[in-house]
C-alpha cells in the first residue's frame, strides 16, 4: 500500500532474473553436441570456406556482368553528354522530349535480377552519379506512390556537400523529403536539382573530399531504375512518362527497364504516344544456363574446395533451378545448405579441409574419434580387403590407424586432383559427337562418374565407338584441347599424360597424307573391280561381292587407323584409372555430402503436408509432450484450431457447425464437469474461440461456406490427416 498512489513518487523494481543471453549461430551450432570443442572447429571451418565460396562466387558474378554494365555505363554517359551538349546540336541527334532509356533483357530468372540491379547501382554511384532510384512494382500501386519513392531516393541519395556551400544554400535541402501531405511534383525536384548544381560540389558518398572539384560531371544524370517492368500498372506508367517528359530539358532524366520476358513488353504496355518519347536501347544479358555453367565450373568441378557434392544431391540442385525458378542465386543456397548440413551433422568433417591441416587433425584425433573413422562403411570396406594382420592392427592400434588414416587423406586429395582434369578432357571429347551419348553440359557427365563406373554404360561404349570413326583433324584438335586443359596445375600423373597426348599429336601429324602409290593401287583395284562387276550375271555379281566383303574385312588398317585406336584404347585406360566413383574411395565421407532427401526436404517445401502435420501432432513443433495424444484421441490441452481440424476430419462433405461446436465443448469440457450439465448455458469464451479457429482453417483452405445449407461449411480435403 506504501506504493499505491503514483502521486507520492516514483519507485523501481529490479528484476530478480538475469537478463536471458543472446544466442549467436555458432552456439546453436554446438548446443547439444557430445564434443564442443570438435563443433566449434568444424562451425569454423564451415565459415571459412562458405566465405571462399561467396568471393568466388562474386568474381564470377562480375566477370559475367561485367559486358552488360559497362555497355549500360557507356549509353548512360553518351546521353549525359548529348544533354549536356543539347545548345549545340542536341535537336539533331534526340528530340527535346525523348526520355533516354535502355531496355535490359534479364531472363525469366527473376530472383537472380536483385544482384544485377545491385551491382548497376553500386557502379553508376560510384562513377556516372549518386541521384540513382530503384523502384519495384509492389511499391509502386499508385502514379502518387510512384512519385514519392522516385523523389525519396533521389533527393536524399548519397549527395555529400561542402560546409560552406551547404550553409549558403537556400531553397530545398537534402532533407526536405516528400513525407506524409508532402506535394510530390517533379517541379520541386527541378528546382531542387538547378539550386544543388549552382550552389553546391556533388561528391561520391564513399570518397574523399577534395579541392580539386567534383568527382562526377557537370549535371549528373537522374537514372531511374524499374526492376520489373511486367509488373508495373500500365496506366501508372504512362502517367510517369508523359510527366518526365515535360521536365526532360531541366533534368537529365535516363532510365532502365528490367524485363524478364521479352522486348515487345514496352510495345504492349506503353502506347505509340508514350513510347515515341523514349530512346530506347536494347540490351541482352547472358542466359541463366550460362550462368549455372559457370558456376558449376568454378564451385563444384575443382579441387580448390574440399567440400564436394554426390550426384543425387547435384542432380536435385540442378533440376530445382531446370524446373522451379531457374535461379542461380537459389542453387548457390542449397550449395550452401548442402554444406552447412555436412558440417553440422558429420563429426569427421573436421577434416574437410585443406590437406596439411587435415593430417595434422588427425595426429591430434582421441580413441573416439579413431572408433569414428572405423565406423565409416568405407574404411569398413577398406578393412575386409586387407590381409588378417593388416586387419588386426587397424582394430587394436590407434596409431596404426592414425598413419593408415593419413595416407588415406593424400590418396583422396590425389584422386581429386587428377579426376576433374581427366573429367573435361572426357567432356571436350564426347561433347561434340552426335546425339551426345555423354550429355551436352559437363555436370552431366559429372553426374555420371559420380554414381557408377561410367565405361560400363551403353552410352560410354557408343561414345568410344564413335572416337574411333573421328577424322584426323577432329582428333587433333580434340587432343590439343585436352592437352590445354591438363596443363594448369599438373600433378606428376598429369604430366606424364599430357607427354603422352603430345606424342600422339606429333604422330599424327605425320600422318598427312597416304603415299601416291597406296593411293594408285586402290585406283587400279576399284578400276578393276568396277569392271568385273559390269560384265558378270546375277550369280557372278553375288559372289563377286562376298570375295569383296572378305577382301575389306581382312585388309590390313591404314596407319592412321592403327593410331587413332591405339589413341582411344590410351584414353579409355584413363578414364577407367581416374574417372572412379566417388564410392570407391575411402574416407570419401569426409568430403561428400549425400543426403539428397535432407535438401529436398529444404528446398522443395511441401506447405500443405507440413501443415496438416503441425495440426496433427503439435506437440512436435510445440516440443510439448503434454499434447501428446495416443490412439486417435484428442487432447484437450492442444491449440484451439488442432482440436477443429482432428473433430472436421471425422466429418463428411459438409459438416454442421452446431454438431461441430458440440463436439468442441466436449474435447474442451473440464475433468468431471458435464458440457450439458447447465441447458441453455453458452461459454461465451469457447464460443468466441471456436468461431475463431473455424475462421483460421477457413483461411488456410481446408474449409468454405457454402450455400446449399446456411449452417454447414463444406470441407476442401479428403482423406485423413497426413503425417
Amino acid at each position: 500500500m506504501a506504493t499505491s498512489s503514483v502521486s507520492k513518487g516514483c519507485f523501481v523494481f529490479k528484476p530478480t532474473s538475469k537478463k536471458r543471453k543472446t544466442l549467436s549461430a555458432e552456439d546453436y551450432f554446438t548446443d547439444g553436441s557430445e564434443n564442443p570443442e570438435n563443433s566449434r572447429l568444424r562451425f569454423q571451418l564451415f565459415q571459412s570456406q562458405w566465405q571462399d565460396m561467396k568471393e568466388e562466387v562474386q568474381m564470377v558474378h562480375d566477370d559475367l556482368n561485367k559486358k552488360i554494365l559497362d555497355s549500360l555505363l557507356e549509353f548512360i554517359g553518351k546521353s549525359v553528354a548529348s544533354f549536356q551538349s543539347r545548345a549545340v546540336g542536341w535537336e539533331s541527334r534526340m528530340r527535346a522530349s525523348e526520355i533516354p532509356t535502355a531496355a535490359l533483357v534479364l531472363g525469366v530468372n527473376v530472383p537472380d535480377h536483385d544482384v544485377t540491379f545491385q551491382s548497376l547501382s553500386d557502379l553508376l554511384r560510384e562513377s556516372v552519379s549518386p541521384f540513382v532510384a530503384s523502384v519495384q512494382a509492389k511499391e509502386c500501386g499508385a502514379l502518387q506512390h510512384l512519385m514519392k519513392k522516385v523523389m525519396q531516393q533521389l533527393m536524399g541519395g548519397g549527395v555529400a556537400l561542402d560546409e560552406d556551400d551547404a550553409e549558403e544554400q537556400s531553397g530545398y535541402q537534402i532533407s526536405d523529403l516528400p513525407r506524409k501531405g508532402f506535394n510530390c511534383s517533379l517541379g520541386i525536384l527541378c528546382d531542387w536539382y538547378q539550386n544543388l548544381n549552382k550552389k553546391s560540389c556533388i561528391k561520391s558518398p564513399g570518397k574523399k573530399r577534395s579541392s580539386s572539384g567534383s568527382d562526377f560531371p557537370k549535371k549528373p544524370p537522374l537514372v531511374v531504375i524499374f526492376k520489373d517492368l511486367e509488373a508495373f500498372c500500365p496506366q501508372v506508367l504512362q502517367d510517369f512518362i508523359v510527366i518526365c517528359s515535360q521536365y526532360i530539358q531541366q533534368l537529365p532524366l535516363v532510365f532502365v527497364f528490367g524485363i524478364a520476358t521479352s522486348p515487345s513488353t514496352i510495345q504492349r504496355m506503353l502506347p505509340h504516344s508514350v513510347s515515341s518519347l523514349l530512346c530506347i536501347e536494347l540490351f541482352q544479358s547472358l542466359s541463366c544456363t550460362q550462368h549455372l555453367a559457370t558456376v558449376i565450373d568454378k564451385l563444384v568441378l575443382t579441387s580448390k574446395f574440399p567440400f564436394k557434392i554426390s550426384g543425387k544431391v547435384l542432380k536435385v540442385l540442378v533440376g530445382i533451378f531446370l524446373y522451379h525458378d531457374f535461379s542461380v542465386c537459389n542453387f548457390i543456397r542449397g550449395l550452401q545448405l548442402a554444406l552447412f548440413e555436412h558440417f553440422f551433422g558429420q563429426p569427421l568433417s573436421v577434416l574437410c579441409c585443406e590437406e596439411e591441416e587435415a593430417l595434422a587433425q588427425v595426429r591430434q584425433f582421441s580413441h573416439e574419434d579413431v572408433e569414428k573413422i572405423l565406423q565409416l562403411p568405407s574404411i569398413m570396406r577398406y578393412v575386409e580387403k586387407q590381409e588378417p594382420q593388416e586387419q588386426v592392427k587397424l582394430l587394436t592400434s590407434d596409431d596404426h590407424v592414425k598413419v593408415v588414416t593419413q595416407n588415406l587423406l593424400k590418396d583422396l586429395c590425389s584422386y581429386h586432383r587428377n579426376f576433374y582434369p581427366i573429367l573435361r578432357c572426357l567432356h571436350l571429347l564426347t561433347s561434340s559427337l552426335p546425339k551426345f551419348p555423354l550429355g551436352k553440359q559437363i555436370r552431366e557427365l559429372h553426374v555420371l562418374c559420380l554414381e557408377n563406373n561410367v565405361w560400363e554404360s551403353e552410352e560410354y561404349e557408343s561414345a568410344m565407338q564413335l572416337l574411333r570413326m573421328l577424322a584426323k583433324d577432329e582428333l587433333v584438335a580434340a587432343l590439343q584441347k585436352c592437352v590445354e586443359v591438363l596443363q594448369p596445375g599438373m600433378t606428376k600423373k598429369l604430366k606424364e599424360v599430357v607427354h603422352q597426348l603430345k606424342d600422339i599429336i606429333a604422330k599424327l601429324k605425320m600422318l598427312d597424307q597416304l603415299s601416291d602409290e597406296t593411293i594408285s593401287c586402290e585406283g587400279e583395284q576399284e578400276s578393276s573391280s568396277g569392271k568385273s562387276l559390269q560384265k558378270t550375271d546375277l550369280f557372278h555379281l553375288q559372289k563377286t561381292l562376298m570375295e569383296m566383303r572378305e577382301t575389306r574385312r581382312n585388309k590390313a588398317k591404314t596407319p592412321y587407323e592403327v593410331l587413332r585406336n591405339h589413341t582411344v584404347d590410351y584414353l579409355d585406360s584413363l578414364v577407367k584409372m581416374h574417372l572412379l566413383p566417388p564410392e570407391s574411395q575411402p574416407l570419401y565421407e569426409v568430403f561428400y555430402y549425400s543426403s539428397s532427401a535432407t535438401v529436398r526436404r529444404h528446398l522443395n517445401a511441401t506447405p500443405r503436408t507440413s501443415i496438416q502435420t503441425a495440426l496433427s501432432h503439435p506437440h512436435y513443433y510445440l516440443q510439448s509432450e503434454a499434447l501428446k495424444s495416443e490412439g486417435g484421441t484428442i487432447s484437450k490441452a492442444a491449440p484451439d484450431i488442432c482440436i477443429i481440424y482432428k473433430l472436421h476430419l471425422e466429418c463428411g462433405r459438409l459438416i454442421n457447425l452446431y454438431d461441430w461446436l458440440q463436439a468442441y465443448f466436449t474435447v474442451t469440457a473440464a475433468d468431471g464437469q458435464d458440457p450439458d450439465s447447465a441447458e441453455g448455458h453458452v461459454d461465451e469464451m469457447k464460443h468466441a474461440r471456436f468461431i475463431r479457429a473455424v475462421s483460421e482453417l477457413e483461411f488456410l483452405g481446408f474449409i468454405k461456406s457454402t450455400k446449399q445449407k446456411t449452417d454447414h461449411v463444406a470441407r476442401l480435403t479428403w482423406g485423413g490427416c497426413q503425417t
